[in-house]
């Protein structure tokens, strides 16, 4: 697990590339903020994060379990999606609007994102 990395992974960087391109800027992972999201929007008060399925737990193909060591498996797994539910209540208590972007649906999930933010620009809540 070493070997795994937890900054500009493949995935991030594809949302990046996509935000980007839209014309949107943004932090990287935040040291201050719960659970240092991947990506910030500081105007929009806007956390991303871009969860792979394994290793966060998506019921999908991708966020399957392994057979072996299935105790170790489960102990990491359910404990990451504790950490990742308390990050998520901790962001929005403080008034942050979190997004979570999973590995196996980010075309579209990162293109309803961009829609969501377009639609913030032209009519703003705030």
């Amino acid at each position: 697990m070493q070997a795994v990395k937890t900054k500009d992974t493949t995935p991030e960087l594809i949302v990046r590339r996509l935000l980007h391109a839209a014309g949107y800027r943004y932090r990287l992972h935040r040291g201050d903020l719960p659970g240092r999201p991947d990506l910030i929007l500081p105007k929009r008060r806007r956390a991303i994060f871009v969860h792979g399925c394994f290793w966060h737990g998506h019921d999908c193909p991708k966020g399957r379990r392994p057979m072996s060591n299935t105790e170790f498996w489960t102990r990491k797994i359910d404990g990451n999606m504790t950490r990742d539910q308390r990050n998520i209540a901790s962001l929005q208590d403080a008034g942050w609007r979190v997004t979570v972007l999973w590995e196996c649906q980010l075309q579209a999930a990162t293109a309803e994102l961009i829609g969501d933010l377009n639609r913030e620009r032209d009519f703003p809540t705030s």
